[in-house]
């Protein structure tokens, strides 16, 4: 018996045609972070629950992958340069170092930063507009009279207030230095204590027992990244700790003032899926995140010899039990 071929041949070239057509419709999203912390971890289950809602589904039309740098820029700079090398249509930096670490890889892909106080300090764009090139994004930047307002509900007192900070991470010096010009506003003076590396956070705090009212911290991936550490410290010491991350305030601080992550991962999401639809990174203007909410922790601010006035209980979003 003779078999034609030719049904056979039409099927593999429907079946070529097909998963053409499959590959044509994937889409392709990296995303990295400095360091992971309860904070930024937050922040991508924003920016993947976004993709979700839009229908975005990993292994079915989206190639999602994610890649943490542990704290280290050097390892940021190969992550950044592997993520470009893949061609993907987005890549999502999280936190500065890893955002100016995919910039200075690229400039076709589109990155879209998230967790970055002051993109134009950070150089990543010109100003707040949309700057044409292929870097947009969402900063955490907040109001820092806000800060201070809550630092002194907490401890009315204060004149002296201590930060422990990464001096080569360049959110964490713009704070420091919006801090120190909004204290001196106030009479009030501002302590720095530097701690290159997360093992340095500690001794950073310790070297502040005795000279300050309160300890501010920002979202230094540094000092959050150990951040248990440092409440250790502020514990034994008595020294009331306000910090800016309410995942801090879980932790031990006895409160915040701040940006919810997973909602700033959620805002910067929907960039991401803008920019999947076709729109260019360089036509949408970097964001700010626009929720802010106040947690409070009772329980630390006892370990901290601080009584929480009712008004400030009952103006808090979240407390933690």
């Amino acid at each position: 018996m003779r078999l034609s071929l030719r049904p056979l041949l039409v099927s593999l070239l429907a079946i070529g045609a097909f998963g053409s057509a499959s590959a044509a419709d994937m889409k392709s999203v990296a995303i990295t972070a400095i360091v992971d912390h309860p904070a930024l971890d937050a922040a991508r289950k924003g920016v993947e629950d976004e993709l979700k809602a839009a229908g975005y589904q990993n292994g079915s039309n989206l190639k999602l992958q994610y890649q943490s740098a542990q704290g280290n820029t050097a390892t940021a700079g190969q992550i950044a340069r592997k993520f470009v090398g893949d061609k993907p249509d987005a890549i999502v930096a999280i936190a500065t170092p890893s955002a100016q670490a995919v910039a200075a890889a690229t400039r076709n892909v589109p990155v879209v930063f998230i967790a970055v106080t002051d993109p134009v300090a950070a150089k990543l764009v010109p100003s707040w507009k949309a700057s044409g090139s292929n870097i947009t994004g969402v900063s955490d930047r907040l109001p820092i009279a806000a800060q201070v307002d809550l630092i002194q509900k907490i401890q009315p007192a204060a004149k002296k207030i201590g930060m422990v900070y990464s001096p080569g991470e360049v959110n964490s010096v713009i704070v420091a230095r919006e801090l120190k010009t909004e204290l001196g506003k106030r009479g009030m003076t501002l302590v720095e204590s530097a701690a290159a590396r997360s093992v340095d956070v500690a001794p950073a705090a310790k070297n502040l027992a005795g000279k300050v009212d309160a300890i501010y911290t920002s979202t230094d991936n540094n000092v959050v990244s150990t951040y248990e550490s440092l409440v250790a410290v502020a514990n034994q010491s008595k020294m009331p700790l306000i910090a800016s991350d309410p995942d801090s305030v879980k932790r031990g601080a006895i409160a915040a003032l701040g940006q919810n992550y997973y909602d700033i991962g959620r805002q910067a999401g929907r960039i991401v899926v803008r920019i999947l639809k076709g729109e260019k990174a360089g036509s949408i203007a970097p964001q700010m995140g626009n929720k802010l909410s106040l947690t409070l922790n009772p329980a630390a601010a006892q370990k901290q010899n601080i009584n929480l006035s009712p008004a400030l209980l009952k103006s808090a979003a979240e407390i933690v039990k």
